[in-house]
């Protein structure tokens, strides 16, 4: 009698210890399901408002860059180019004479912080392609129109932007007596392989050299012409050596 009591009590504790189990089980995994859809919600929420705000921006450089191009006053399309590449720092330019239309392509990212349940969380970039176009009709003003792009699209004028960096930054560490056409080549592509760099003209006036330069992205689908400007002096050339994109070499 006192053995089947026992094993009673050993199985009823058994049973209660099961239920508890479950219960703390079934509560963990509502919980953590709950945290799931709640951070879920939540980078979802915040995505969207990093994508609305980098739209946002993107208007606001479209408008601000055709004001500056009414006031400029410059009709020369290396000019405009400059204006243009001054508010949006786009990496490619094209002009299209027979419009009279500019078209800058540039990338527009922007950070959110992600919500994790485990260690990894934290700042989120996302990134947006835009097309700025910029149109001109005698007697009016200039209209700016922005539109979305698949990523594919800009990725060419930011493997560009890169060997403008380079470019720049090998330029900046040249000898004055080096910085001849032929020089500024071997430099930027001392194998003679690469399809990157094609260095059209060195020319020296007063204290700088001006040097042009047709950049290639490495799938050579995009082109976009360059001038570097530097002044002579080496003490004066670090950090001071300018890169700006021009319609035409």
């Amino acid at each position: 009698m006192v053995t089947r009591r026992a094993n009673r009590l050993v199985t009823t504790g058994c049973l209660t210890i099961l239920v508890g189990l479950i219960t703390v089980l079934g509560v963990l995994v509502s919980w953590l399901w709950y945290r799931h859809w709640h951070d879920g919600n939540v980078n979802s929420e915040r995505r969207d408002k990093a994508f609305a705000s980098i739209l946002k921006q993107a208007r606001a450089t479209a408008d601000d860059t055709a004001r500056a191009l009414d006031t400029s006053g410059a009709t020369d399309p290396d000019a405009l180019t400059g204006v243009i590449w001054r508010h949006t720092e786009a990496p490619v330019i094209t002009y299209d004479a027979s419009r009279r239309e500019f078209t800058a392509m540039a990338a527009r990212s922007t950070l959110y912080d992600e919500e994790v349940m485990l260690p990894g969380g934290g700042p989120v970039e996302v990134t947006r392609c835009f097309a700025f176009t910029y149109t001109h009709r005698p007697g009016q003003a200039w209209t700016p129109r922005v539109s979305e792009r698949d990523d594919d699209a800009c990725r060419p004028g930011t493997e560009i932007g890169g060997l403008v960096r380079l470019a720049r930054t090998r330029i900046s560490h040249m000898h004055a007596e080096d910085l001849t056409r032929a020089g500024v080549q071997k430099a930027l592509d001392p194998t003679g392989r690469l399809r990157s760099y094609d260095v059209k003209s060195a020319l020296r006036k007063a204290d700088t050299v001006t040097v042009t330069i047709l950049l290639s992205s490495p799938d050579t689908t995009v082109d976009q012409c360059y001038r570097f400007t530097r002044p002579v002096s080496d003490d004066a050339a670090q950090g001071s050596t300018t890169a700006v994109p021009t319609p035409s070499c």
